[in-house]
């Protein structure tokens, strides 16, 4: 019994602790392989009736891309990421606060609205253990601006599609192909 709580210990501490191991083969998936240039324009992301109250936050989609539209108490605007690291939970349901920081509702980091760096990394309670296993990690920002009764959002419309293309290549894919085509 003991040795077997020696050896579970010791494979723990090793799998947490020991440099990565080298694959005997390189991975020939492609999963974020960039297809079509990349091109950054303004896309509608949300209605100017739909924008949230000074001092809070909500979601949208723009080019593909979940946004987190926040509107600080001074009455700013700023689009962000919607994805929180580490777990990615929609960081739209964040609240707003005065410093000029959004903070994460489940695990407390607070990123800058102007940057998307991280202020806070996971603060207290389940955030300090779970926030202790990754690198502090920022959220993008996006530029924004409002035309014809709509937010707009500045976004890469090609992200999306580069980052679908070549999504099955490499590994089994639905199809049967190697290209994702049907037959």
């Amino acid at each position: 019994m003991k040795l077997a709580i020696f050896a579970t210990l010791a494979a723990t501490v090793t799998a947490f602790t020991s440099s990565p191991l080298k694959a005997a083969f390189k991975s020939k998936t492609q999963l974020q392989m960039a297809i079509l240039p990349s091109k950054l324009s303004y896309v509608p992301c949300l209605s100017l009736k739909d924008l949230p109250k000074p001092g809070s936050a909500t979601s949208g989609v723009a080019g593909g891309l979940a946004i987190c539209i926040a509107v600080d108490p001074k009455g700013s605007v700023y689009a962000l990421g919607d994805k929180c690291p580490p777990v990615n939970q929609p960081l739209s349901f964040g609240s707003v606060n005065a410093d000029g920081t959004i903070q994460d509702p489940v695990l407390g980091t607070k990123f800058s609205l102007k940057s998307g760096k991280v202020v806070d990394w996971c603060p207290a309670g389940i955030g300090k253990l779970l926030g202790g296993l990754f690198d502090p990690v920022g959220v993008p920002t996006y530029p924004v601006r409002q035309r014809g009764g709509k937010l707009e959002v500045q976004v890469d419309v090609n992200a999306k599609a580069n980052f679908e293309s070549n999504y099955w290549s490499g590994v089994l894919d639905a199809q049967g192909k190697a290209n994702g085509k049907y037959y």
